[in-house]
């Protein structure tokens, strides 16, 4: 395995959301396998951003990623996230999170 993984705590946790939009912060830091607090900090840097919108919806929060947003990256163009998130596989970040060393936010 090479030492370093492709995709952040952030990215991580976007996949995360994305697949259960009506996820709990619990949920997401035992599946990207951070702690509560890192998963409330990187939620709130992907709302804060404009990546997720949030919604309470009676004791809990519920997802929408905005996937009309470019994803940035110095050496190329502006990839659009909806085409990011496409390629990417479906399947728990742990899954992903075992095949690589950890990453970090």
């Amino acid at each position: 395995m090479p030492p370093f993984g492709f995709l952040t705590n952030h990215g991580l946790t976007l996949l995360c959301i994305a697949h259960d939009p009506a996820v709990r912060i619990r949920d997401i830091a035992a599946e990207v396998q951070i702690t509560e607090r890192a998963a409330q900090r990187i939620v709130a840097d992907l709302v804060q951003a404009g990546y997720l919108d949030r919604e309470r919806v009676g004791r809990r929060n519920r997802y929408q990623v905005q996937t009309s947003l470019p994803v940035s990256h110095p050496a190329r163009r502006d990839v659009d996230l909806n085409a990011l998130l496409n390629v990417l596989p479906e399947g728990s970040s742990t899954q992903r999170r075992e095949a690589m060393p950890a990453a970090t936010a």
